[in-house]
């Protein structure tokens, strides 16, 4: 049975947050006013789904917007995330190298040379673009994070990072290590041929409190070899 995690987090009234949170572009700064569910087909569910990867592989399928944990016996659990805008999306292999809660945020240097408007540092919080959890990708710069803004989720917005909701981002981090295996799909395999049809397991149906229970079935394509880590945008950095 999957549940919703307990996310609680530091105020984002603290000292210097505000400030710091008004210089983010508008994709990263919390939702305002009342909450939006996720549209249906984002929200996490438990599916069947084969591949050849082993129980406990994450696969993030960049074209469609999905991440799979793989369960194991033709099961895993399907997460809706925001994924790399036009030229900065990637694909390859990792291991999870770091895990951590309500994560510091220091943008690097190739990122504000791109936005220098923004903050050089941010501490965790629900202000912070790293939302609640963050899963840190071998030894570059690339991480699978919350959001504090789930209407990213479904959409191309981030400069090569992997966005979950809070409360999505929080599951992963329980049901994952450091040494985690992460494949992540090529942009190109939106024209692959699907290799296998998911159908939504009947019985690990997932209710988000205040949520009406969401069962849509889509299909993705297989996970493929190894390629390069680098983005198509030429840098081997990713960064939010």
């Amino acid at each position: 049975m999957l549940v919703c995690q307990d996310v609680r987090h530091p105020s984002i009234n603290e000292p210097g947050q505000q400030g710091a949170i008004s210089a983010l572009p508008a994709e990263d700064q919390p939702e305002t006013g009342p909450a939006r569910a996720l549209p249906p087909q984002f929200r996490r569910t438990m599916i069947d789904y084969r591949t050849k990867e082993p129980a406990g592989t994450i696969i993030i399928d960049t074209p469609h917007t999905y991440l799979y944990l793989v369960l194991g016996n033709g099961k895993a659990v399907r997460y809706g995330i925001g994924v790399g805008r036009e030229g900065f999306t990637w694909a390859g292999t990792e291991r999870i190298s770091r895990m951590a809660e309500w994560p510091d945020w220091h943008p690097p240097s190739e990122m504000i040379d791109r936005q220098p408007y923004l903050p050089r540092f941010m501490a965790g919080g629900p202000g912070n673009p790293l939302g609640a959890r963050a899963l840190y990708l071998g030894n570059s710069a690339y991480r699978i994070h919350g959001t504090n803004d789930p209407t990213t989720i479904g959409r191309q917005v981030s400069s090569g990072c992997i966005r979950l909701t809070n409360e999505d981002v929080a599951d992963l981090f329980s049901r994952v290590r450091v040494g985690t295996k992460v494949v992540v799909l090529p942009q190109s395999s939106r024209q692959a041929p699907v290799a296998q049809m998911e159908r939504t397991s009947p019985a690990a149906r997932v209710a988000t409190p205040g949520r009406a229970t969401a069962v849509i079935p889509v299909s993705a394509p297989a996970p493929t070899s190894r390629v390069s880590t680098r983005s198509e945008s030429g840098f081997a950095f990713g960064l939010h």
